[in-house]
C-alpha cells in the first residue's frame, strides 16, 4: 500500500496547500480550526470539516502523511474513488463530532489535523484486509491486535488528558471509518470478524461507561472516589459559580439599572465580562 489513488493524492495535495497557507497566517489558521465556542454558539460548522486540513506544524503534517502514505491506496484499490473519499469524509466528520461531544463545555478547545479521517482509513484498511500485520520493520503486530490497543490507547488519552492529541477524534474517526465500509462491504462482518470484534467489543465497553460515569471524563479514572477532584472538576466548578454570579448581577440591572450596582458589584461585573 504505498502508492496513491487519484483521490488521495487530492486529498493529500488540497491538506498540504490548507496547512501551508495556515502555517503563514495565523488568522488564516484560526478562521478555519475547529474550536467549540465558534461552533456550538457561533454555529460556524464548516470548522468540522476545515479543521481536517489544518495541521499545527510539519512535524504533525509529517507524521500523518506517513500513516496516510501506508493505508490510502489500499483502501482506494479495495472500495473504489467514491467510497474511498466517503469513507474519509465520514471518519473525518466522525472524530470531530465525538470531540465536539466531550468537549461541549469547553469553549476554548481548539483543535486540528487530519487524524480522524487517517484513523477511519487505518480501521477501514484492518476490516479490508484480512490477517493484515501493522508495525515497523522487525516489530509487527497482527491487525486484530493492533485495532484493540489502539483503541485502548484512545480510551486512555481520553479520560486522562496527558497529551495534546486528539485522542477523541481517533478514536471516533477510526471508529466511523470502521462502520462505513462494513456498510458498504457487509460480507466484511463474516470474513474478518476477529478485527471487527477486537475494535468494537473495547470501544463499546469505554461508551458504556461514559454513559455511565461521565464524570470519570474530568477524573481521568472511572473507579475513583465520587469526592475526588482533579483540577479539571475545580476548574468547571469556579467557571460554573462565575457565570452564575454574573447572571445575578445582570438579572439586578435588567431590574434597578445600572446606577443600582455598587462599586464593588460594578468590578465584579467588569471582571466577570472579561
Amino acid at each position: 500500500m504505498t502508492e496513491f489513488g487519484i483521490i488521495g493524492l487530492l486529498i493529500l495535495v488540497a491538506t498540504f496547500l490548507v496547512s501551508y497557507k495556515g502555517f503563514k497566517s495565523p488568522e488564516y489558521f484560526n478562521q478555519y480550526a475547529f474550536r467549540i465556542k465558534d461552533i456550538r454558539y457561533g454555529r460556524q460548522y464548516y470548522r468540522l470539516l476545515t479543521s481536517g486540513l489544518l495541521h499545527t506544524g510539519w512535524v504533525h503534517l509529517l507524521l500523518n502523511f506517513l500513516t496516510f502514505y501506508y493505508f490510502s491506496s489500499g483502501v482506494e484499490m479495495m472500495v473504489g474513488f467514491g467510497n474511498y473519499f466517503i469513507i474519509y469524509l465520514a471518519s473525518l466528520i466522525g472524530g470531530s463530532l465525538v470531540s465536539l461531544a466531550l468537549h461541549w463545555n469547553e469553549d476554548d478547545y481548539t483543535a486540528v489535523g487530519a487524524s480522524g479521517a487517517i484513523s477511519g482509513l487505518v480501521f477501514a484498511g484492518l476490516a479490508l484486509f484480512p490477517g493484515m500485520e501493522v508495525g515497523w520493520p522487525g516489530l509487527y503486530v497482527p491487525g486484530w491486535l493492533y485495532g484493540m490497543l489502539y483503541v485502548v490507547y484512545c480510551a486512555y488519552g481520553i479520560t486522562t488528558r496527558r497529551d495534546n492529541i486528539g485522542h477523541d477524534a481517533h478514536l471516533g474517526g477510526g471508529l466511523m471509518g470502521l462502520l462505513t465500509v462494513i456498510i458498504m462491504r457487509p460480507e466484511l462482518l463474516k470474513i474478518n470478524y476477529l478485527v471487527i470484534a477486537a475494535i468494537l467489543v473495547p470501544t463499546v465497553a469505554f461508551a458504556y461507561l461514559l454513559i455511565k460515569k461521565p464524570e470519570g471524563l474530568l477524573r481521568g479514572n472511572f473507579f475513583s472516589s465520587p469526592d475526588y477532584q482533579t483540577l479539571d472538576d475545580r476548574y468547571q466548578a469556579q467557571k460554573r459559580q462565575q457565570e452564575a454570579d454574573l447572571d445575578e448581577l445582570l438579572d439586578k440591572i435588567s431590574r434597578k439599572g445600572l446606577d443600582s450596582l455598587s462599586a464593588r458589584e460594578k468590578k465584579e461585573l467588569e471582571k466577570l465580562s472579561r
